[in-house]
């Protein structure tokens, strides 16, 4: 079947138009390669790695064809039999798979904030020398903390009352070295609600980076020591902030399938993950006292959070739930925002395109707030605001719920 109706929903098809850039025409490209009247080229390997694994296509396909699958699989022979880029494989296989080496790889870009050096390039305007890709390039890096939220963060955080849960906390690459003020957010509202968050130091990188580009053994490895992990944490649940990290990890299983060793264990554990909006909306007893946080505030459906999970109502529901709040939903909401993890990097002309649709689906909400439950989208929709000069706050669910708790503490204290 070649109805074509995937064409209709592919983000990169849309923008190019061409058919080696759509569903279609990637799914012909592998059959080709798999009856063997095709040869694994650059050219190829172009258009496969490509695609933004935004599973629109899957989701519309009547026969169900897993396109993502098909992509993941081609990656893996493609990295057989043409060497990866030398950068890509050590940021894979030597530096992502170590927290503590991932966290040095980010230190000149924290000594470029921190030493003042930013703001003499950004005073003297000496990024207007430079293209608009290294302009928006530079203006990606979010502040970056001192120090990682593993070490900031107690291996087990009590629950502020009686405790009526063990939750453990899935931090994810991107809360730990990046978006610290989402995982305190999480943190926080566990507590506010009973929960006893429990974040083992030694949980690694999910393992999606290398599933997306086709280092699945690298992937099997990081999701076995991940399981060890949280297995002796001995946790009710886990509970992560990250539509990508929730993602594969809820995936688990089907990732290591075929393991003997671990085939039970990844099924229990990929049972025990949950989304924190999934979570806090339907596993719990949600404490309401919140206080008002006005403004507008409209919601991106991340991929990995709406089609890979099929959590789209949940961050709906608990942003309806502060006071003051209104919710305006944008037209596509469940468009890909072109950010696709690194794809800004592979792919910038491509990336922006899809980005500069969403973005004028954004402005027409005229929100005050951009909320999304993914980092990757976080980092692309921030770009996306200042592109199109809006200014929107760019955040999480779970960091509005939070500001809401704090505004009703402040009430009650100032009232005591």
């Amino acid at each position: 079947m070649r109805c074509g109706l995937c064409l209709a929903v592919c983000p990169t098809y849309r923008e190019l138009q061409i058919e080696p850039a759509g569903p279609r025409g990637r799914v012909a490209l592998i059959r080709a390669v798999a009856e063997g009247r095709l040869s694994v080229t650059k050219n190829l390997a172009q258009y496969i790695y490509g695609c933004l694994n935004c599973l629109a296509c899957v989701s519309v396909c009547p026969p169900g064809v897993r396109t993502d699958e098909l992509v993941s699989g081609t990656k893996v022979q493609i990295n057989r039999e043409l060497p990866p880029p030398f950068l890509r494989k050590l940021a894979l296989q030597n530096i992502s798979p170590f927290p503590k080496r991932l966290e040095l790889s980010l230190l000149p870009f924290y000594l470029y904030q921190q030493t003042s050096l930013q703001r003499v390039v950004h005073r003297l305007k000496v990024m207007d020398a430079f293209s608009e890709r290294w302009r928006d390039l530079e203006y990606l890096l979010p502040s970056l903390p001192r120090k990682p939220m593993r070490e900031q963060l107690k291996e087990v955080v009590p629950a502020k009352e009686v405790r009526k849960h063990r939750v453990g906390y899935f931090l994810g690459c991107a809360q730990d070295l990046i978006f610290t003020s989402t995982a305190l957010a999480t943190v926080a509202v566990l507590t506010e609600n009973s929960c006893e968050v429990v974040i083992p130091k030694e949980q690694r990188c999910c393992g999606m980076p290398h599933a997306g580009y086709g280092e699945i053994e690298q992937a099997k490895k990081l999701a076995r020591h991940n399981i060890n992990v949280f297995t002796s944490a001995g946790v009710e649940v886990i509970v992560t902030d990250c539509a990508t990290c929730g993602c594969l990890t809820k995936g688990y299983h089907t990732l290591l399938k075929d393991d003997p060793d671990y085939a039970e264990s990844a099924l229990a554990f990929s049972r025990k993950v949950r989304d924190i909006a999934e979570f806090l909306s339907q596993d719990i007893n949600l404490r309401q006292d919140f206080g008002e946080v006005k403004g507008r505030a409209t919601y991106h459906d991340p991929c990995h959070l709406a089609r890979g999970q099929n959590v789209v109502l949940e961050p709906r529901r608990l942003l309806n739930l502060i006071p003051g709040l209104e919710l305006v939903e944008m037209k596509e909401p469940d468009w890909c925002c072109g950010g696709a993890g690194t794809y800004l990097l592979s792919h910038y002309d491509l990336s922006t395109k899809i980005l500069d649709r969403k973005m004028a689906n954004i402005a027409a909400t005229n929100a005050d707030f951009i909320a999304t439950g993914c980092p990757a989208c976080q980092l692309q929709l921030r770009l996306g605001a200042k592109r199109a000069g809006l200014k929107a706050q760019v955040l999480r669910p779970i960091e509005l719920l939070n500001r809401a708790y704090q505004i009703a503490h402040l009430r009650h204290t100032s009232r005591a």
